[in-house]
């Protein structure tokens, strides 16, 4: 097995608690950058959120690449965009009816922008703008065009996580055959379109890229990468701080987000 890309999860992954690369992760994953293998960040984040840590580990240019809305996009480091999937006006209405199932705010992601008709905001909603450095815009929902499109959506909570499980628990049946639905962190429920997932937006690039998926080593925590830990052929690596259902399909466990978990698993199986 010869690694040729590296998948990398930003947040409880790449990012420590005071979300930062640690130094020792950045310069791993910098030897294995300059000895030709591609470092892709796959995130839930916009790109905004991902420019400052691309840069971080010296990755730019169109032959640099990162998977961002939990796979909804992929493009270049430079901003070129290889694949889109979007959400539309009627999928917009169906966020709202899933709204009322629980005390929840509901946020729609954009390239642009984030966008609510919520007046009272959770803290979770305010950190998750300002961490990927998007102004949220807070409008009327009379005022959202029938054109509108989103990448993704978020659904938080300012009464705390047991409004979040609510509406876990109270979404229909048909919502899970129309759309993606992760749980990411206990605080946060994240939809896509039908497909669009980490696993399946790096599948497409390995592709484009010729890499053979066996070549493929992945590092995640979370629900919103599960998708990629249920590829076979992928080499899974598990963040100590990962979630049960992470760890369970990983092909090994490395130290958590806090200690170099990254870095450890690269000198022990790529450099």
């Amino acid at each position: 097995m010869a690694i040729k890309l590296i998948a990398v999860d930003l947040d409880g992954t790449l990012l420590s608690s005071g979300n930062t690369i640690l130094p020792e992760t950045q310069r791993m994953l910098r030897v294995a950058s300059e000895n030709g293998i591609k470092v892709v960040l796959a995130t839930g984040r916009p790109f905004s959120g991902v420019l400052p840590f691309a840069k971080q580990l010296g990755l730019s240019g169109d032959d640099q690449y990162a998977i961002v809305f939990n796979g909804a996009v992929v493009q270049t480091i430079a901003g070129k965009v290889l694949m889109s999937q979007e959400l539309n006006y009627q999928d917009f209405n169906n966020m709202l009816r899933f709204q009322r199932l629980s005390h929840v705010n509901v946020h729609f992601e954009t390239t642009q922008y984030f966008l609510t008709c919520d007046h009272d905001l959770s803290i979770q909603m305010q950190i998750n703008a300002a961490l990927t450095n998007n102004i949220m815009k807070v409008r009327e929902r009379k005022d959202i065009p029938q054109d509108f499109t989103f990448n993704k959506v978020g659904f938080t909570s300012w009464e705390g996580n047991d409004q979040v499980e609510k509406l876990w628990n109270n979404l229909p049946s048909w919502a899970f055959d129309t759309y993606d639905i992760v749980r990411n962190f206990d605080s946060i429920i994240e939809l896509n379109a039908l497909g669009a997932s980490k696993g399946n937006a790096l599948m497409d690039l390995a592709s484009r890229l010729k890499i053979d998926q066996k070549d493929v080593m992945i590092f995640g925590d979370q629900g919103n990468d599960i998708s990629m830990f249920s590829n076979p052929n992928f080499m899974k690596i598990a963040m100590g701080n990962a979630i049960s259902t992470i760890k369970d399909k990983a092909d090994y466990v490395t130290d958590d987000n806090d200690h170099n978990g990254i870095a450890k698993a690269l000198k022990k199986f790529v450099l």
